[in-house]
């Protein structure tokens, strides 16, 4: 004898129907949510305590490096507190003229250098990734391979290709081997930065221009770089930051002293006999770094914009 399946009963709605729907979402809001142990408050204030703690953590050096500046050298290391028990704020009159030239002097080196770079990154690399992103040419993507894999590549490989290079053509000891690599859009990583940028444009605007009459140059010139000002604008702050910071191929190209830059200006305060001027070389060392921070610090805005909006994060 066959037995017929049970109907569902009145009081349980059949499932899927938009009754069980229903049922089941208001046993879902009948539960009742797991609190957690910690209230909402003390959950905030125990977060912001850790961050704290690592911001001091990660501030740390900077401010020792402040204290010992304003300390005498003989108690820099005996002394390891960040309150000076004796102050020598003479430690920056005696850094600024403890070389051959002010360091004023090699701090306009580096700004010379910086100047150099910061215009070709900003022309070449735009231009390069123009390229990348709008032209249509044979071998497009195998040359944005290539390039994207010359990331990679440390700058102890081609370091010395470049020294017998600018040897032979007698740029030593000129800023011409920082500079003029800069005009030929071999940083990869501010190239691909602005691909991402201007692949995010609508090229209806191209199409437009080029209905009214634009070239590809005039499209560049006013259509992307002023659509692209947040990449343009990271690419000139990392620009700045990494080549004023910058000390190994500065110390390749740049052996005369009147040619060095700041960074190797502050090596030039160690003695290998024991006999270093630490007091003056921290304080010339504060003075080098209050442009970066000054550039940082007014850039920050386009430069977590300009991040943002290229897709790198």
């Amino acid at each position: 004898m066959r037995t017929e399946p049970a109907a569902p009963s009145a009081a349980t709605p059949a499932p899927g129907t938009l009754a069980a729907r229903t049922s089941a979402l208001a046993a879902e809001a009948g539960t009742p949510h797991r609190r957690s142990p910690w209230p909402a408050r003390t959950r905030a204030v125990l977060k912001h305590l850790g961050l704290i703690a690592l911001a001091v953590v990660m501030i740390y050096p900077l401010i020792w490096l402040l204290a010992s500046s304003i300390k005498p050298t003989e108690i820099i290391f005996r002394d390891l507190s960040l309150i000076p028990s004796e102050l020598a704020l003479t430690n920056y009159t005696e850094g600024w003229n403890a070389l051959a030239r002010p360091f004023g002097h090699y701090l306009m080196n580096s700004a010379i250098v910086v100047l150099g770079s910061l215009v070709g990154n900003l022309i070449a690399c735009s231009m390069a990734a123009y390229a990348f992103a709008r032209l249509e040419f044979r071998g497009r993507k195998l040359w944005f391979a290539i390039m994207l894999m010359s990331i990679m590549l440390p700058i102890h490989v081609i370091i010395v290709p470049q020294y017998i290079l600018f040897a032979q053509v007698g740029w030593i000891n000129t800023f011409w081997p920082l500079i003029v690599p800069k005009l030929l859009a071999t940083d990869a990583f501010f190239v691909f930065l602005m691909v991402q940028f201007f692949r995010g444009i609508p090229r209806e605007l191209d199409e437009a221009a080029r209905l009214d009459g634009c070239g590809h140059g005039r499209i560049y010139a006013r259509i992307m770089l002023p659509l692209a000002l947040p990449a343009l604008a990271t690419t000139a702050i990392f620009t700045f930051i990494w080549t004023w910071n910058d000390f190994f191929s500065q110390l390749i190209f740049l052996t005369k002293p009147d040619m060095h830059t700041a960074p190797v200006a502050l090596r030039t305060f160690l003695d290998s006999t024991g006999q270093s001027s630490w007091g003056p070389m921290f304080a010339m060392s504060i003075v080098s770094i209050i442009p970066v921070f000054l550039a940082f610090l007014f850039g920050q805005k386009y430069l977590v914009k300009g991040i943002a909006t290229t897709g790198i994060k």
